[in-house]
């Protein structure tokens, strides 16, 4: 299985930290948030990895090379206007290739467990699988439930989408390479099909939107291992 990362936005919301610097390449804990998602990719025996870029991606392509540090190997799908997240997907295909694969948030950091979804979701039974975590203080409402592993638009227990998910390339036939989409109607229409699963991850996950969570999560972790 093949891995994406989603390295694309401009990260409006972390400036000053990203007026000369792509939002992947800041650091949490002395290490680039996007190397703390390699690693955790080659330990989970992920070997080919794709990442979209659009603002400064010159420097992601710099910083990251060819993936050899890592024992895998990077190819780039660069956007000269971010293309939002099913777009930025959809124009990776070529990359990808025709079987599922899993998408990571660039700019989330997590200890979701990769090789479990690697392992489980190979041979994907739908047209997608989410991991989906507690509802983080920013974001209350939620964005999905769970009812006996299916994914939902709504329920009794509404959750928050991780920004991790293993997916069919088919989710994406819709979508004319090149143009921008969102990718939540394409997974809300999908889930009336009852084409999405789901899990419900409950371990350390953040989503390093601004510099006021970046600095929490270092002071949360200072003491401790990452």
């Amino acid at each position: 299985m093949k891995a994406m990362i989603l390295a694309a936005g401009r990260g409006e919301r972390m400036r000053p930290l990203t007026d000369f610097m792509p939002k992947p390449l800041i650091k949490l804990a002395g290490k680039p948030l996007i190397v703390w998602h390699l690693e955790r990719l080659a330990q989970a025996g992920f070997k080919q990895v794709v990442i979209n870029h659009a603002y400064l991606g010159e420097q992601i392509e710099q910083a990251l090379g060819n993936g050899s540090q890592w024992g895998m190997y990077i190819e780039y799908s660069p956007e000269k206007n971010a293309l939002e997240t099913a777009g930025g997907i959809a124009n990776a295909l070529p990359l990808l290739g025709k079987q599922p694969f899993l998408v990571v948030n660039g700019d989330t950091f997590s200890q979701i467990d990769f090789a479990s979804l690697k392992l489980t979701h190979n041979a994907l039974p739908c047209l997608g699988h989410l991991v989906l975590v507690d509802n983080p203080p920013q974001h209350p409402n939620g964005d999905f439930a769970i009812e006996a592993g299916v994914l939902k638009n709504q329920g009794a227990q509404m959750l928050t989408f991780s920004g991790v998910g293993v997916y069919d390339p088919d989710l994406f036939a819709s979508i004319v390479p090149g143009t921008p989409a969102k990718l939540a109607p394409l997974l809300r229409q999908a889930i009336t099909h009852k084409q999405m699963t789901a899990e419900h991850y409950q371990g350390m996950w953040h989503d390093i939107g601004t510099p006021e969570r970046l600095a929490s999560v270092e002071q949360h972790w200072q003491h401790q291992a990452l």
